[in-house]
């Protein structure tokens, strides 16, 4: 048995929480994860009400969308999405966003 000695330090569970994902997840799933912290702000509302993030690869984001028309509208927005995304991120990271219809979790 140790003897403990002088006062312990506390440290808070999402410290604990980030240094362990650094050491076992990608990188790749931790952008994903700050591209999801991000979205609703680099997207705005009615963006983010109808298409989330999905996956994340070498630059490419692919986002899932409620529908066609959907789509058809966020391929003019992609641009500035992808600037608002990086803005937010404070680095390029996406380069480039592919859509398709899927499942929009909340």
């Amino acid at each position: 048995m140790t003897k403990n000695k002088g006062p312990h330090k506390l440290i808070h569970i999402s410290d604990i929480l980030k240094t362990a994902l650094k050491k076992y997840r990608p990188a790749r799933d931790t952008d994903m994860t700050q591209i999801w912290d991000i979205w609703d702000t680099a997207v705005g509302k009615p963006v983010s009400m109808n298409a989330k993030p999905h996956t994340f690869k070498d630059g490419v984001l692919i986002v899932n969308v409620a529908s066609s028309s959907w789509i058809h509208q966020l391929k003019f927005l992609e641009k500035q999405m992808i600037s608002n995304i990086n803005k937010q991120m404070d680095r390029p990271l996406v380069c480039q966003i592919r859509f398709k219809i899927g499942k929009i979790h909340s």
